[in-house]
């Protein structure tokens, strides 16, 4: 049970309620917080500060058990350590971290001056011959926040262009140095989206501009050196549901551009030796077809979804005007979700997804086959709750392509794939200090969704931890936008398990854990499919005994964050405690208001509920903020940044104002915080530091809410099942 505290607890804040009606579709609500939607109202930032000090009161016997937390998380980290070096036009490239600073350094040593990968030296100091690049520390300075945007070498090697957000509001400023004597020679462009491509000169630097709603809309052409007065319009995307994009061919010789909706793409490409040419259209935009292009010889691998749901690869040959010019190649079967592709001089990747498991495919580049392409063939890691992936290979001409390879319980390592011999190498595992990784299990199991749809859920556990019904666990969801939650290593999750924690992942509807389909089924007027998997994983764990019914938390960040607020309403008796981190919970506000970052795109994910009085009904039938109902909910942690332009602070605000003016208030058993961060954004705090003392808050709370805030002794290995 939670720890002990005195029955007695400050008076929680109670914001001010100034009702406001809205009408739409012959539907009136009131919402008395919706005066919160003016961020410059200066009653928001009191509340918000009461809601701060309100938090740290009631948690304030919690102050030990954060102190040893975030002291887990730093010693079982390498603190100084050093990213697997990779070549690229005659130099080793890298980061490397220092005990004690909160940012990366970036640098890279010439080949000529160390033939093998690089090291840190004795005493864990920088390599010999090592030439800076960018020390993200010295850029970050005394400021509360600094996020690293696009970090972009010119293809001759000279200069170094990044951009770097100091808000937390996701507009970047552009930099440029010179590598030669690490003079900053260009500082001119503010403002813009994240990512940059050069030319291949180095003459020029292609970026994007985001409008009001914080949508990148334009793309610019920057001369170095010169006046941002003197950049030239590149393209325009005036379609409000539609992001503009930046990319180049791992041959630098391709600036590809991209425009896509939830549902549709369109791709130019631009010759980056003609900086000042033309754009050349390669994927037309067609209505419900997504595509990514890869650039290869003068044709283009396609990875698209005009014929198959799945996403398949096709070669676009030189001059190809659209679909009805590509060959499918037939690297895929229907069953495989392709998710990408790289291209190398001598072979082909493949990243794809097959029977809800991450998998890479190599196919052999044949210039005497008919397609230039010759046989195929996986590469197989193994393991039944993993993820593998593509590392950093950008020299093209690479006989090896780096894997990654991580799970749950298993720390990220990467190897080189020898794609002759078809061997790995393992270059570099994260390390662990102090913990015995051998005493962990994972597994996956699935669960019973309330329509027979079966729901993987992927746990982790103590080996001494054993399915009888008395573990604590917590629960994560996401479930939107297609993006996977893939089984990924986690330092923090280690103190979660110390203390007897059963952690799991629920792999809903709404993301692609098991193909494209599987997202379809979560969105638009599937979107409740979410929230009952997520319920029946719920359900699940309780059912085969790995988690109590009455110690189980629940986890959602931003579109998680709906999944969850959608469950409590629906099941709120399911769980002790939940962790909403930025959660997007009042939907159909801001799905109604089109000003509004994001709205306008969001409405391919959600529907609109302006224009269409069925998808108003259903998104009123499950926002979180319009549902909540008088009773018992569980424990709640909620998490904003004021600074967030993903989901406003207003969004969680109002919830846990009506929250507490709602359900049963008892700050002692079932205690609403809401804890902002005033000076980050829709990421959390952005130093390593201060990011794991903001872990280990959250972790302390659901810890203590489950009863579990103190180490368990670990015991035996349970018998093989059967």
């Amino acid at each position: 049970m939670p720890t002990p505290r005195r029955s007695t607890a400050p008076a929680a804040p109670r914001a001010p309620r100034e009702p406001t009606v809205r009408r739409q579709h012959g539907h009136e609500v009131v919402d008395d917080y919706a005066w919160m939607a003016d961020r410059d109202d200066p009653r928001l930032l009191r509340y918000l500060r009461a809601e701060n000090a309100y938090a740290d009161a009631l948690t304030e016997h919690l102050r030990p058990l954060r102190e040893r937390l975030f002291e887990q998380i730093r010693a079982r980290t390498v603190e100084t350590d050093l990213s697997v070096p990779v070549s690229h036009g005659g130099w080793w490239y890298y980061s490397r971290t220092v005990e004690g600073a909160a940012y990366a350094v970036h640098a890279r040593v010439a080949v000529a001056d160390s033939p093998g990968r690089p090291e840190l030296a004795e005493g864990a100091t920088p390599p010999p011959a090592e030439r800076l690049l960018l020390d993200e520390n010295a850029e970050a300075g005394d400021g509360d926040f600094y996020a690293l945007g696009a970090c972009e070498v010119s293809p001759d090697g000279r200069l170094l262009a990044w951009s770097a957000d100091r808000e937390g509001d996701e507009r970047y400023d552009l930099f440029v140095r010179d590598l030669a004597d690490g003079v900053l020679i260009d500082d001119m462009v503010r403002g813009i989206g994240e990512g940059v491509a050069w030319s291949l000169d180095g003459g020029h630097v292609f970026y994007t501009r985001l409008d009001e709603a914080f949508r990148p809309h334009e793309v610019w052409r920057h001369r170095v050196g010169s006046p941002v007065g003197e950049d030239r319009l590149v393209l325009s995307e005036p379609d409000e549901r539609f992001f503009v994009s930046l990319g180049s061919s791992k041959d630098d010789r391709v600036v590809l551009v991209g425009s896509s909706s939830k549902t549709t793409t369109q791709v130019w490409a631009l010759d980056s030796a003609d900086p000042c040419g033309p754009l050349r259209e390669v994927v037309p935009r067609r209505v419900d077809v997504l595509a990514d292009v890869e650039p290869v010889g003068q044709g283009m691998l396609v990875v698209h979804n005009a014929g198959r749901a799945n996403f398949e690869v096709a070669w676009s040959p030189p001059g190809a005007a659209g679909p009805a010019d590509w060959v499918a190649l037939g690297w895929t079967t229907p069953e495989e979700f392709v998710t990408g592709v790289e291209a190398f001089d001598g072979f082909v990747v493949v990243s794809l997804r097959a029977a809800g498991q991450t998998a890479l495919r190599v196919v052999a580049r044949d210039p005497w086959s008919p397609d230039g392409f010759g046989p195929a063939h996986d590469i197989d890691l193994g393991g039944e709750v993993r993820t593998v992936g593509l590392g950093s290979t950008p020299d093209p001409g690479s006989p090896t392509v780096q894997v990654v390879h991580e799970s749950l319980a298993t720390p990220p390592a990467a190897y080189d794939y020898d794609v002759a011999t078809r061997t790995l190498t393992l270059l570099k595992r994260v390390s662990v200090p102090g913990y015995d990784l051998g005493a962990l299990r994972e597994r996956r199991i699935w669960a019973t969704a309330a329509d027979g749809a079966r729901v993987p859920v992927s746990l982790v556990h103590r080996a001494d931890v054993r399915p009888d019904g008395t573990a604590p666990g917590l629960l994560y969801g996401y479930g939107a936008y297609a993006t996977p939650m893939d089984p990924a290593f986690s330092v923090a999750r280690l103190s979660l398990l110390d203390r007897g924690v059963v952690v799991a992942v629920a792999h809903v509807r709404g993301g692609s854990e098991l193909g494209w389909g599987w997202y379809e089924q979560g969105r638009m007027e599937h979107k409740e499919n979410t929230v009952t998997d997520f319920l029946a994983g719920a359900e699940q764990l309780v059912a085969a005994g790995w988690v109590s019914a009455d110690r189980l938390a629940a986890q959602g960040a931003s579109a998680g964050g709906l999944l969850l607020g959608a469950a409590l309403n629906r099941a709120p008796e399911r769980f002790a405690v939940a962790l909403a981190q930025v959660p997007f919970v009042d939907v159909l506000t801001t799905m109604l208001d089109p000003a509004l970052p994001l709205t306008v795109t969001e409405r391919e994910e959600w529907g609109d509920p302006v224009g269409d009085p069925a998808a108003y009904r259903r998104i009123a039938g499950y926002s979180p903020y319009d549902n909540v109902h008088p009773g018992d909910y569980p424990a709640l942690l909620v998490s904003a940044s004021l600074h967030d332009t993903r989901v406003y602070v207003t969004e969680p605000a109002k919830w846990v104002a009506r929250l507490r003016s709602t359900v049963t208030d008892d700050p002692v058993c079932r205690p609403i915080l809401l804890r902002t961060e005033l000076g980050s954004g829709h990421g959390g705090r952005s130093g390593r530091y201060d990011a794991w003392r903001e872990r280990a808050w959250e972790l302390a709370f659901v810890l203590d809410r489950l009863g579990a805030s103190e180490v368990t002794s670990a015991g035996r290995e349970p018998p093989a099942p059967g």
